[in-house]
Parts: C-alpha cells; structure tokens; sequence
C-alpha cells in the first residue's frame, strides 16, 4: 500500500510477478599466463595486468610479435681438409680436393630464446578459441621464471589472476620451459589456485618432455609428471600427452639470420656447392657465383638486405631450404594445452559445458609428438593411482583426435570427467551470483520462497538444455531451502541462510559395449 494515502486519487502500486532469474555465467574464458614481446596500451604498461582480447590481431597489438628463436648448426660428419689439386687431375679430382666439409648439419635450439606464449595463442584461436585474458609476466629479454608465473610475493601471473572472476580455464604454455622442479611447482600452484582459491576455473596442465616416448622405468615422464604435481586438488585440471607437430609456424617466416653461427652455416652451404660441383651439377664458374652470394650472410645487416639475400639463397641453395624447414619442423612442436583451451570454447559455445571436449579433430595439427595405440593408452587413462592423462592419438583417415576426457582424479566417481567438473562449477557459479541479490534480505519463508523459486527455474532450463539429464525436473535435480530443512533456529539467529541444490549431471559414454549373439531362426 502507497505510504500517505492523505489526499483524496487514485494510487497506483506495481508488483514483482517473475522473482530475479539466473544469469548463466561464462564457461570458456581461458587466462593465458606467459611471456610476450611487449605488454603496452598506448603508454600504460600491461605487465601482470589480466588483459581481455577477442582475436589473435588484439593480442598482436597489444603484445606483439614472434619471438626470435635462435639456432646453432654443426656438421657432425666434417671431413679434414683434403690435399691440394695437382696438375693433371681431372676437373672431377680438383673439385674433390677443393672440398673441405661435409654439407650434413645437425641443430640445436638455443633455448634460452624459446618463448612459447605467441604461438600458443596462435594455436588457441585456430583451434576455435574466442575471448580469453592475457597475463605477460615478462618481454622475451628476460629469462623464464617460476616466480614471475606464480610468486604471489612478486605479483606473479597467478597472483595478479585472484582479482578476475570471469576466467574460467588456466593455461601457462610455458611452464614445460623451466626445469622440470618449477614445471611441477608451477603446475601445482595452478592446481591449487583453480581448486582452493579461486574454485571458479579448471587448469589445463601439459606433461613435461612431453614430445618424448614413454620408458616405464624410474625416468618416465609420465610418472615422473604424476608425482610432481601432487595430490591435491585434482579434479581441477586435465593434462594431455604427447605434444603437438602443428603447421603454425610457417618456414617462409623464418630466415638465415635465425642461426647464431653464421660461419658454420656458410661452411654448410659452402659444402654443398662443393658436392654439386663434383657431380658435375654445376660449372667452376657458377660454383664461384654461389659462394660469393654465400659470403654475404656474414655481412649484411639491413632487413631490406637480409630479406634479398634471403630470396636469393632460397633459390640458388636446396639445403637452406632444409634448413629452414628443420628449423620450422622444431619451432612447430608445441604443448596441447593451447589447442585444448581452444577446444573447450568450442565445445562450450556450439554445444555446451556437458559435452567433453574429447573425439574432437585439432586444427593446424599434422600428427602428435609421439604414437600411442590402444595398449599404450591403457595406463595413461587408468593408472591406479587415478592420476589419469588424457591422450591425443592418431587415428588412420580421422586425423589427430582428442582421446581422453578425465580430470587428474581418476578414481573420484564426483569428478572423474572434465565436463562433470566443469559443468558444477557452471551451475555453483551462475547460483552463487544469483543468491547475492538476496544477502541482506530477511531471512524468512518469503525470501526462501522467491530464492527457490530463482533456482529452480535455471535449474529447468539447464535440464531442458539437456546439462542435467533425468526424465522429469524432479529426477534432474532437487532444491531445499527453510526451517527444519536445511536451517536450525541457531542458524536464524546467526544470520545464516542455508540452500541445498542436488544435480544429476550428464556423464560422457566413456566405455560403449555392443553385445551380439546368434538367434535361432524362426521363419
């Protein structure tokens, strides 16, 4: 009723019909934690500062470019020089004596400039990922480090994470960078900030060495991963083994200058001249001609130059060629977790949370690290201690598929599967923010009520949705709330308002048995 009804009219008084309803939360929102060229919006610095971005441009703009990853060469099968060319010998013997080397050549990645971050993220958006948030903890001149990723006591990327709600995945690509102590450490701290400070977030782990074959002894770094991570919070993350041979990183962006012994590269190349020539594939003259251009790599400097000259080797020397694309071979073996992230916001926005992001086809990937078949597969995915890892497996006209759905808590029949985790923390989240319009209300049978009546109806449309599986509401889930229900009269008087809500989340068909028997005829 109006407050003053004094004066003499007509009082016009409105009434909630509907109650307040649940906003469904956000479940594909990853958190990418790592290093990048830069951290700039205009002049502010974005270092340790969650950054939102919706495409691969914005993080370019924002964080730039590719790092520059350097490499060493070597010619493991370097001949000692030959004796000089004597009168008489035929062209064919004055091209052996001139050569000095061999054009075999190993490399080596200088790790100290390998930084994963841009291509992960190029990984992430290929394979179906949409919005996610930007942690760089550092530029590509500073050395990866385990307290820059999570040391809470120098604001580290974890750390600057506890202020954001939204993310909802956790991914740090780099951490299989650091000695495999802080990998473990590293991995752990995400575990724990998933599942006991945030509880909002699911971690998605990659297993260290993980582009090495398994040996089942005390080396293995499957079990080795298991024990570094820990026991604790487990059904918070998901890892996946092997790493990825991706196609993100293309040979025509990479360049001579990428080789930190230019001498020994000319030497390489020098090499291979000197066995065209002594095929006869080339004349003394046109073998001139190429060393000369191959003499160039140790002078020029400007890009526009390096860029010519870089044109110019490629057409006249198949082995840069090689080079390049061994180069580009090893730059494109990255983590899964990147293209796992990608994944889950695929699955999430074109189905929904309750569909495991598992028998999925990644994109820009040729082949997994290392081939794993049905027996291999058996421990990773039921390992007694339920530490389950989930396999990424070739499969012969399907492509490389997804093969695993399990938290690192195997035996838990709560949390086994992914999307069972991930799909809780949906419905606890989209409630919680829903409850909070309520804190301060009188704690009597109307706000109960209206409460109740808030969840129950996100609840139905869960289970319509098909999340919450059960032939009626009433199987799909349960709702207490009230006095003698869920609440003493000590809890009243405390201020304290208690709701239970019982779900029946859909479970993936992880195991399909077919049985077949014969009949007797009967016609």
């Amino acid at each position: 009723m109006a407050s003053n009804l004094a004066t003499p009219g007509v009082y016009i008084e409105e009434k909630s019909s509907f109650g307040t309803s649940v906003v469904p939360v956000a479940t594909a929102i990853p958190a990418f934690v790592g290093y990048t060229e830069k951290a700039l919006r205009g002049t502010k610095s974005l270092t340790n500062v969650p950054t939102k971005i919706s495409n691969f441009g914005e993080f370019v703009e924002l964080f730039g470019g590719a790092p520059n990853t350097l490499f060493s060469i070597s010619q493991p099968n370097k001949s000692k020089p030959k004796p000089a060319a004597k009168e008489g010998d035929t062209p064919a013997a004055k091209a052996d004596a001139a050569k000095t080397g061999s054009s075999e050549y190993s490399l080596e990645m200088d790790m100290d400039t390998r930084y994963l971050m841009y291509d992960a993220i190029r990984l992430y958006f290929v394979n179906g990922g949409s919005d996610c948030y930007i942690v760089s903890v550092g530029s590509y001149s500073d050395k990866i480090s385990s307290k820059a990723l999570n040391d809470v006591a120098v604001g580290g990327g974890l750390a600057a994470l506890e202020k954001f709600t939204e993310p909802t995945i956790l991914v740090i690509p780099e951490a299989i960078l650091l000695t495999e102590t802080d990998c473990y450490s590293v991995q752990a701290a995400m575990l724990q900030h998933c599942g006991y400070k945030m509880k909002n977030r699911f971690a998605v782990l990659d297993v260290y060495n993980g582009n090495s074959e398994r040996t089942f002894d005390n080396n293995d770094i499957v079990d080795k991963f298991r024990e570094g991570v820990g026991s604790n919070f487990l059904s918070w993350g998901a890892a996946y083994y092997p790493s990825l041979n991706t196609t993100i990183v293309n040979s025509s962006e990479i360049d001579y200058t990428r080789i930190k012994n230019p001498k020994d590269l000319i030497d390489v190349l020098n090499a291979e001249v000197d066995e065209n020539l002594a095929s006869d594939n080339i004349s003394a003259a046109r073998a001139q001609g190429i060393k000369s251009e191959i003499a160039k790599i140790s002078t020029t400097t400007e890009p526009d130059l390096i860029k010519s000259l870089q044109s110019t080797l490629t057409v006249i020397s198949p082995k840069l060629n090689s080079i390049l694309a061994d180069m580009a071979d090893e730059l494109n073996v990255l983590p899964p977790s990147p293209a796992m992230a990608g994944a889950y916001c695929m699955v999430d926005n074109s189905i929904n949370v309750a569909k495991s992001p598992a028998n999925l086809s990644l994109g820009s990937v040729i082949s997994p690290s290392v081939n794993i078949n049905n027996e291999n597969q058996e421990e990773l995915n039921l390992p007694l201690n339920g530490k389950a890892i989930n396999a990424i497996r070739s499969f012969t006209g399907k492509g490389t598929l997804v093969w695993g759905a399990r938290t690192l808590e195997g035996n838990s029949k709560d949390y086994r599967y992914i999307s069972v985790r991930r799909t809780m923390t949906y419905l606890e989240q989209s409630i919680k923010f829903a409850a909070e319009a309520y804190v301060f209300s009188p704690n009597n049978a109307t706000t109960w009520s209206s409460l109740r009546a808030t969840v129950y109806n996100f609840l139905n449309n869960q289970w319509s949705s098909g999340i919450l599986v059960g032939s009626t509401p009433q199987d799909a889930f349960e709702i207490e709330i009230g006095l003698g229900s869920t609440m003493t009269s000590t809890d009243i008087l405390d201020g304290i308002l208690k709701m239970t809500v019982k779900v029946a989340i859909v479970r993936p068909a992880e195991f399909i048995v077919i049985t077949f028997e014969q009949q007797q005829q009967k016609s």
